[in-house]
């Protein structure tokens, strides 16, 4: 019998990625000392270009965060706070599920309460906006 994915499930698995592309992307720039750096190397010093392809993953800066989509089409969006902390939203969380190969959707109600089931590890930085703690 197949596992059917939940709602947690697909939290942890977004953050699981995320910490993938931040290791790839260090890999490939080791000027990048956290995944926020990437920011600034696209506005200020002009190191990489807003967008491109780094290991695994096609990239796309814009505004407060980053977008990423690996070779097999999942897709993350990240923003970033002001102290450079990884900060994402049901919103992101959502588009993360419906890019899955499997595509998972799931209502907002459970991707709340699957954050909120995942404390300690994550804590709601602003309303509705949640970070990995450490």
């Amino acid at each position: 019998m197949e596992r059917v994915w939940t709602a947690r499930d697909l939290v942890l698995g977004y953050v699981h990625a995320l910490n993938a592309i931040d290791e790839a992307m260090s890999t490939a720039i080791p000027s990048l000392e956290r995944l926020a750096d990437v920011l600034g190397l696209v506005r200020s010093r002009r190191i990489i270009s807003r967008s491109g392809h780094v290991g695994a993953y096609s990239y796309t800066v814009h505004g407060a965060g980053c977008r990423f989509i690996s070779d097999n089409g999942t897709e993350v969006d990240v923003d970033f706070a002001a102290d450079g902390r990884k900060v994402f939203d049901l919103w992101r969380l959502r588009s993360y599920g419906l890019s899955l190969p499997k595509p998972l959707d799931v209502t907002d109600e459970d991707l709340r309460d699957a954050v909120r089931s995942l404390q300690p590890l994550l804590t709601e930085v602003r309303p509705g906006w949640f970070s990995v703690v450490g």
